[in-house]
């Protein structure tokens, strides 16, 4: 009893002692709490002040680009009636220098236009001596051969009726001896000196003379009061070779008129084969060689690489920083050395981007502006060889140069 009596004690006076020291620490720690915010209240406020942000001056709006000669590629190709035909000539190679109106190719139909050239000239040459003809008049031995013509058959009328005149004469004798013999049987007759048959046979002798007088007559008639066809045709040529009718020197002037129009016709299409370059330049690129036919891309690539350009594909969130006469700086791998060029003309509408980088995250579907820019002599030398390059373009925007920042 004792010994359990005295346990108890022990362990109650233990837990005493417990819970006086942690009252202790409690009040401790919420004095020296106090005494903080004593502190901190008593104590006056600090404004912080935070440094102002500064923002980077943007110098440069850089793009991407490509390379190409003043006043762009030129494609050049045969004309649109003659795509189906073949090259016969080749007259430049790659890298050529050209001038304007100088012979490219030559296409594979220039012989046969040329003939049918020639036959067009010869025409007009048949066509003006024909109107020459027709302004002169015939021929004066033509006009005499016509009019001994004439003449010869006048004669031969004449020469008819004279003969036809001498039958009609022959006859006429013939129908009075053949009355008077008649007459002379009908007496005997009468008398019964012949006989009746003897008296018929003097009366048809008499009907059939009167009968061949009659005809005769008519054609005698016929002959005086009529002219032969072939005299009056003789007549009519007679008048028309020695008359020059107005009529017939327009007509022959009209004909003139076509011949030469088919001459210039046939020189248009013959012009046509000749296919030559309109401009002054260089031969970039060809696409159609001797015997191929014209390619749809043309048959070369013609560019005046003496003056380059780099167009510049300038997002429309930067073109306002963009101002002409600025300073750029052209580079791209392909290129030995930077280039230098001034901005020249700024775009006047939104595209759709071509360039395209190779970095993934970059947006390949941005709206752009073309900004072109002159390169200086030494790099348009040094560009002219790469035509349609992409390269990367850099405008200084704080750098612009004199001339061109006036306009």
């Amino acid at each position: 009893m004792v010994h359990r009596a005295t346990t108890g004690d022990s362990s109650n006076s233990g837990r005493s002692r417990r819970a006086i020291a942690a009252i202790a620490i409690i009040l401790s720690a919420g004095g020296i709490t106090a005494y903080s915010l004593w502190r901190f209240q008593s104590t006056p406020a600090q404004v912080t002040q935070t440094p102002p942000v500064t923002v980077p001056e943007i110098k440069t709006v850089t793009a991407l680009g490509r390379l190409e000669p003043k006043g762009e590629v030129i494609k050049l190709s045969a004309p649109t009636s003659s795509q189906e035909n073949r090259i016969d000539k080749l007259l430049v190679q790659e890298n050529d220098p050209v001038k304007a109106g100088q012979i490219i190719a030559i296409l594979d139909n220039r012989d046969r236009l040329q003939a049918a050239l020639k036959r067009a000239q010869e025409e007009v040459r048949v066509a003006r001596s024909q109107l020459a003809i027709t302004q002169a008049g015939a021929k004066r031995g033509e006009i005499e051969a016509q009019k001994a013509e004439i003449a010869r058959l006048e004669a031969q009328r004449q020469g008819d009726i004279s003969s036809q005149s001498a039958t009609v004469d022959r006859l006429e004798a013939e129908l009075r001896n053949a009355e008077l013999e008649y007459r002379r049987y009908e007496s005997l007759y009468k008398e019964g000196a012949t006989s009746a048959s003897e008296r018929d046979s003097k009366l048809l002798v008499l009907q059939t003379a009167q009968k061949s007088l009659q005809e005769a007559k008519a054609v005698l008639n016929r002959t005086q009061t009529t002219t032969p066809k072939e005299l009056n045709q003789a007549r009519a040529t007679l008048e028309r070779v020695a008359e020059v009718r107005p009529v017939d020197v327009d007509a022959a002037k009209a004909e003139v008129n076509r011949a030469i129009a088919n001459v210039e016709e046939a020189k248009a299409a013959l012009n046509q084969t000749y296919v030559r370059s309109p401009q002054d330049g260089t031969v970039l690129y060809i696409y159609t060689r001797p015997g191929e036919v014209v390619s749809s891309d043309g048959i070369a690539d013609i560019g005046q690489t003496s003056q380059m350009y780099a167009v510049a594909e300038v997002y429309e969130s930067d073109v306002s920083k963009i101002k002409l006469g600025q300073k750029a700086t052209i580079s791209s791998d392909s290129l030995p050395d930077k280039l230098q060029g001034t901005v020249e003309r700024i775009g006047a509408q939104v595209r759709r981007q071509t360039a395209i980088n190779t970095d993934p995250s970059e947006n390949i579907d941005g709206r752009i502006v073309e900004v072109h820019i002159a390169l200086d002599p030494t790099s348009s030398q040094k560009a002219s060889k790469y035509t349609n390059l992409q390269v990367t373009v850099s405008v200084e925007l704080g750098i612009m140069n004199d001339e061109l920042g006036k306009l």
